[in-house]
């Protein structure tokens, strides 16, 4: 018989951006950004499963950096390096999302950059 191993707890760290300059070229609007942001807020609500019973996936942050600018005001990469993700307590295995710990470096934030946080 074979055997089946099973991750307690997991979490995952996704990344994107919208394109400012291909928004603009197909038509792609706020409403349309605001629903994109509702999808992912709710892109697990109704993906249950043997293997992924109801309510055990789901997004738990949702970071936006909004620039003033088309062209942006600051790189992707040195934004997505303003969020930390860490486990405070190494000593024992994560089984819920406050074993980890998001923070957000705000301090050297730059110019031009509004920071939203949804969920």
């Amino acid at each position: 018989m074979g055997r089946k191993f099973t991750v307690p707890y997991g979490l995952y760290l996704a990344k994107g951006f919208v394109n400012p300059f291909l928004a603009e070229q197909t038509g792609f609007s706020e409403e349309d950004l605001e629903l994109l942001f509702t999808a992912l807020e709710n892109a697990f609500q109704f993906d249950q499963s043997a293997a992924r019973p109801a309510g055990s996936m789901n997004a738990r942050k949702l970071i936006i950096f909004k620039h003033d600018s088309k062209l942006g005001s600051a790189p992707s990469h040195k934004l997505f390096e303003k969020v930390t993700v860490a486990r405070p307590d190494e000593t024992k295995p994560p089984r819920t999302f406050s074993d980890y710990s998001v923070t957000i470096d705000r301090q050297s934030l730059p110019q031009g950059i509004e920071i939203i946080e949804r969920l």
